[in-house]
């Protein structure tokens, strides 16, 4: 089981959910049911025990608000020269790092990549999936 291997793990998810989108404006925030779909990613880490922190990266104080709304931290808006089409997902999780390096923060041992665009997900299979790499350590601190 996962609480075997966490001991004083530090948990933190990353949401990436830029603006722009050339196949559906605002797809981030585009409503699935009764919610925004980046609100499916908040709720999924926010239900995991093993979540210490959920983050939401993003360049729009729409989504920002949306996502805080939802009890997701938003401690930044990501630069627009990381939020482009083209950018990598490398891009905005060196600016994590370097914003957490900055501001005195404690750097997580673990971070989750959780895309917005994911939606439906099972909280078990999330879990399972977050015990097998620590379990294994399939990771690198």
């Amino acid at each position: 089981m996962v609480e075997e291997h966490l001991g004083n793990m530090r948990i933190v998810a990353v949401i990436p959910a830029r603006a722009g989108s050339k196949s559906i404006k605002n797809k981030n925030i585009v409503k699935l049911g009764k919610h925004p779909l980046v609100a499916y990613s908040i709720a999924i880490c926010k239900l995991s025990k093993f979540v210490n922190e959920t983050v939401v990266s993003t360049d729009s104080k729409k989504i920002a608000n949306i996502s805080k709304s939802y009890r997701a931290n938003v401690p930044f808006l990501r630069p627009k020269k990381i939020s482009q089409d083209n950018s990598s997902d490398y891009d905005f999780f060196i600016h994590y790092l370097n914003f957490l390096k900055k501001n005195g923060k404690i750097i997580p041992d673990l971070f989750l990549h959780i895309r917005p665009t994911t939606p439906l997900r099972e909280l078990k299979v999330f879990e399972r999936g977050i015990n097998y790499f620590i379990k294994n350590k399939n990771f690198s601190s």
